[in-house]
């Protein structure tokens, strides 16, 4: 009788079949587990790219990291076109994504809202130290190096060459900010225009100067902003509230405690302390924490300069900006950093009190 049934096998089709079933069990149990932690928490994933603009992102996930309610859960991406597909494929519930590929997405027919605006005024353009550049018109003949095309870098340094009678003499490249520096320092790069702390790793190295800072050729200038689906809004609109104001509280809080956001930030971007912390403080009182509310005038400005340089057909961003949560964030009460989230009633101090028992080596 055993060996008969040791003999047995099903057909093809069946094997198929259960094959199927069994694999639609793991992809559903591993959906379950990607989107609620230990205990049930609702997580939602936010993609970001490791710069000063999106410093929201990693502070909120390490002051939910543990604890009850809502787990805000930072994924790092490698470039903001990789992200863009995961948004428009559902894998990320939130994007802090670059400014110019929001407008793009929404053209493209996604159904996406802008709701925050990162910090801002934390861009560098920076130069190789070795050339004799030391004005805009210095730059003729060099190779600039940006995020992507479609970037607030790429459309600030389009400005400046029409201004300074330069098109068509700059070559502009395009290149994730992770390898610009080590391009920069191998001599592949005249300059490069990013948001930091990839321009102050060249500036600490001594590879590189400041030719201009964003502030200085485009004040309140957009580097990243923070990217949802329509959906998303219309089923969580609480917790879309919840993500806009514990991350504008988050820039109040850093903004008063330098040290500790650049300890945090490191840890998620994989970068020294030292780096982050000099990113965030040179020069004095650089960035802008306070001026997170998408304005449609200056969104408009955007979409008119793409349209200007051929970036984009259309300037219409129809229904992309909804700044309600952005309007009604409260800012009172920032101490610490559970007070970020202390609005909502969330203990995140379970989570800080385990963060501080690994030691402040860790951080």
């Amino acid at each position: 009788m055993l060996s008969n049934l040791l003999k047995f096998r099903l057909p093809l089709a069946w094997r198929i079949v259960i094959m199927a079933v069994v694999w639609l069990i793991i992809i559903s149990a591993l959906h379950w587990w990607l989107n609620f932690d230990h205990g049930k928490r609702r997580v939602v994933k936010m993609g970001y790219m490791p710069v000063i603009t999106n410093l929201a992102a990693p502070i909120l996930d390490y002051a939910t990291v543990d604890g009850d309610g809502i787990r805000f859960n930072s994924i790092k991406f490698a470039s903001f076109a990789e992200m863009a597909e995961a948004l428009r494929n559902k894998k990320i519930q939130v994007a802090f994504m670059i400014a110019p590929l929001s407008i793009v997405l929404r053209q493209q027919g996604e159904d996406v809202k802008i709701i925050y605006i990162g910090n801002r005024h934390e861009s560098t353009l920076v130069v190789r130290k070795d050339l004799n550049v030391n004005k805009i018109s210095d730059l003729a003949g060099r190779t600039v190096a940006i995020p992507m095309r479609y970037s607030g870098h790429n459309i600030s340094i389009m400005q400046l060459m029409e201004k300074n009678s330069l098109v068509g003499q700059v070559k502009v490249v395009e290149m994730n900010p992770p390898d610009m520096a080590s391009a920069l320092t191998a001599g592949s790069l005249d300059a490069y225009y990013v948001g930091e702390p990839f321009a102050a790793q060249t500036l600490k190295s001594g590879d590189a100067k400041v030719l201009k800072y964003v502030k200085d050729v485009w004040p309140n200038f957009i580097c990243n902003l923070a990217l949802v689906r329509s959906d998303f809004i219309e089923n969580n609109p609480a917790i879309v509230k919840m993500l806009v104001q514990s991350a504008a509280r988050s820039g109040i809080w850093a903004n008063e405690n330098c040290k500790e956001a650049a300890k945090i930030a490191s840890r998620y971007w994989n970068q020294p302390v030292e780096l982050v912390e000099f990113a965030l403080t040179t020069p004095e009182n650089r960035i802008a924490y306070d001026q997170f509310v998408p304005r449609e005038e200056e969104i408009q400005h955007l979409a008119d300069l793409m349209v200007h340089f051929n970036l984009l057909k259309s300037n219409d961003i129809s229904g992309l900006i909804d700044n309600r949560f952005a309007k009604a964030a409260d800012l009172s009460g920032v101490s610490n950093l559970a007070s970020i989230l202390h609005s909502f009633g969330i203990d995140s101090k379970s989570s800080l009190a385990k963060q501080e028992k690994k030691g402040a080596k860790e951080l």
